[in-house]
């Protein structure tokens, strides 16, 4: 049976609905019997020897000669670059035993232009109504916002034309983590960390804020003494737990400029803008909101993320292990596949949850990033 190339489909004729559509979820319906294959589907069954053909009219091969009637490999040739990536990934799946579609309009409802094709629950088709993943496909070298991601499974083809899938959604990160906060805790700021001399009990054993000074040092010279990265002095600060004292890097200390004028947590920013630019406000903000979720965030430097964070933290002597590593970025953010499949290994390999926080000034979307098998 052959198909006929018209409007970028494939149009077969005879009992192809009974063949192909009814019995196996391929293409869509038209008039009588007749149905309309993707370029996708098309070259599918091409390759599979399910369809001997497709024909090619002398106006559309722009020839002046009879109809082409083209083989697996002559329509391939044809198809145009982007459907390589997309045939690969359409044969894995149909491999797998999913039957799915094209996402465009006629073959789903209300399709998405951030999908290439909708994939049914396994033993189910087009017209059941179900969805199980929205497909989007991507080469390895090919740059993918992060806003076109959530609810959808990214399919990376690699250079050797293996298959990644990577499931992204929304993700939601909140605990129960969360303690009564001192005021007025004296505080010394030095080049990029915050040192808390007296430190109260319940800001590192009860908050998890900070690290001893003397680490696991049971004999302790400075007894409650507690380092804290900018980020955490910056959101302390603001909340009125520190008063801050300023030194100048030559041994005398003071209330700065910054200080009188803007406050503590005002001055601690620009130090933390000084060090790290504007990466630093975004990421006190992302810490900002995940402390007010009752969530405890903390350095991810040794995951190569901004921050590790716990659930549910009554004190650190009862300290379970972190469920999520969260990487800060600006919302138009374009991802590169290979860094994205980078981060979810590494999380994967730690037994944690890869999250991506999107900033766009005050706001914060959540992205979830795993490995999927479908």
């Amino acid at each position: 049976m052959d198909g006929r190339l018209r409007d970028g489909e494939v149009v077969v004729g005879g009992d192809a609905r009974q063949r192909y559509y009814d019995s196996s979820g391929y293409g869509r319906p038209l008039d009588g019997n007749r149905i309309a294959l993707s370029r996708v589907e098309a070259a599918y069954l091409l390759f599979r020897g399910d369809l001997d053909g497709v024909v090619r009219s002398a106006t559309e091969s722009r020839t002046e000669v009879d109809d082409e009637r083209m083989d697996f490999r002559a329509f391939l040739a044809t198809a145009g670059d982007e459907i390589a990536t997309r045939f690969l990934v359409y044969t894995d799946l149909r491999d797998r035993g999913f039957y799915l579609s094209p996402a465009r309009e006629g073959w789903v409802s209300a399709p998405r232009s951030d999908s290439d094709f909708v994939v049914y629950p396994r033993g189910k088709g087009p017209w059941d109504g179900e969805v199980r993943y929205r497909i989007r496909v991507v080469g390895e070298r090919e740059a993918v916002p992060a806003e076109d991601l959530g609810d959808v499974v990214l399919a990376v083809v690699d250079e050797e034309s293996e298959i990644t899938y990577l499931e992204t959604d929304r993700a939601d990160l909140r605990g129960t983590s969360g303690t009564d906060l001192p005021q007025g805790v004296s505080a010394d700021l030095l080049a990029d960390r915050v040192l808390v001399w007296d430190a109260p009990e319940t800001l590192h054993h009860r908050g998890f804020y900070g690290q001893p000074l003397d680490g696991r040092d049971a004999n302790r010279e400075t007894p409650g003494a507690l380092q804290l990265s900018l980020v955490e002095a910056a959101y302390l600060a603001g909340e009125g737990v520190l008063e801050l004292e300023f030194g100048d890097g030559t041994g005398e200390s003071g209330r700065s400029i910054e200080a009188e004028t803007g406050g503590d947590a005002e001055a601690v920013g620009q130090r933390g803008r000084a060090v790290e630019g504007e990466r630093f406000d975004r990421r006190l903000r992302v810490y900002r909101a995940l402390r007010e979720r009752g969530v405890v965030p903390k350095t991810g430097f040794k995951f190569g993320a901004d921050f590790r964070t716990y659930a549910d933290v009554e004190s650190v002597d009862d300290l379970g292990h972190s469920e999520c590593l969260v990487r800060v970025l600006p919302a138009d953010h374009a991802f590169a596949p290979r860094d994205l499949a980078l981060d979810v290994r590494l999380a994967h390999g730690v037994r944690k949850r890869m999250v991506f926080a999107l900033v766009d000034g005050d706001a914060i979307s959540w992205l979830s990033v795993g490995r999927l098998t479908p």
